[in-house]
């Protein structure tokens, strides 16, 4: 019997039993796009931890490498490795482990280096975590980092207003880094009123840049949210430019969706109504190279 045409995502993420972020956004969206997700968990938290008092925080890390031995044993292999949220600078070896065991040879490494946000890092990170995920974006073919993580990573103070040749620089450093496409989310842009996210890569050595309206609202698990699409759109089969583009509209249309209601930001962006908008795949064109 034929097998199922099938792409398989191995995501190495915390679980939040509230707020949408981390597995929570990942598995619904793969899912939606047709994709299997195995959850690889680093942590399991009550909630998110952007605005919230006295989560709690279980760690993973003793479960890791023997979920890794046994998916070993099972022959499992995967069209893409997807890294979010890592509980402690040990589990970087564990990441690499799973990009050079258990990648396909065609497939592909996205590192999300969660870091921090508007210029701070979370509360479940420090420096230590900061120079291990340097390590680790060396082993990623790709990775994602927000403006705030793009500072950390290249050590550089951060500045919430760059342009477009101080980004492009980033990108660059970034990609000398190790990975061969880097993309910045929640980037400045030259136009009043609009906010971008940018790409580089390198192997073509084409800078890409699509802007949005900006909305004056913030909601935790955006970052996941655009890394999940991006993945799935390129398993699909999609171009750079056009996955970012998807990627963008995805979360600007939640956003939207959510600020309507005036929820609590604590609450993450109302992904149940907005899933179906990962069925369209007709790009307009609004990714450019600059």
């Amino acid at each position: 019997m034929r097998k199922p045409p099938l792409m398989r995502v191995a995501a190495l993420h915390d679980i939040s039993g509230f707020g949408r972020a981390s597995l929570t956004i990942a598995i619904p969206i793969l899912a939606t796009m047709g994709i299997q997700v195995c959850p690889l968990p680093t942590a399991v938290l009550s909630s998110q931890t952007s605005g919230i008092e006295g989560f709690t925080f279980h760690d993973l890390t003793s479960e890791l490498d023997p979920i890794l031995d046994h998916w070993q044993r099972m022959e499992l292999r995967f069209d893409c490795v997807y890294s979010g949220f890592l509980g402690n600078p040990r589990q970087i070896a564990i990441a690499e482990r799973c990009i050079h065991e258990f990648l396909l040879p065609e497939g592909f490494s996205l590192v999300d280096p969660v870091l921090g946000d508007n210029g701070v890092l979370d509360p479940t990170h420090d420096e230590d975590m900061v120079c291990a995920m340097r390590e680790l974006i060396r082993h990623a073919d790709i990775i994602t980092p927000n403006l705030t993580e793009a500072a950390f990573l290249l050590d550089e103070p951060y500045h919430p207003l760059l342009s477009d040749d101080q980004l492009k620089r980033q990108l660059s450093l970034l990609t000398a880094m190790g990975p061969g496409i880097a993309v910045i989310t929640s980037a400045p842009s030259v136009r009043s009123g609009y906010c971008a996210a940018v790409a580089y890569d390198r192997s073509q050595d084409r800078f890409w840049k699509i802007e949005d309206a900006f909305v004056p609202a913030f909601y935790p698990g955006t970052g996941d949210t655009f890394a999940s699409v991006l993945v799935g759109a390129l398993l699909q089969g999609d171009s750079l430019p056009v996955s970012l583009e998807r990627a963008v509209r995805f979360v600007t249309l939640g956003i939207h969706e959510t600020y309507g209601f005036a929820m609590p930001h604590t609450d993450g962006v109302l992904l149940e109504r907005t899933l179906p908008a990962l069925q369209e795949r007709f790009p307009t064109g609004a990714c450019h190279e600059f």
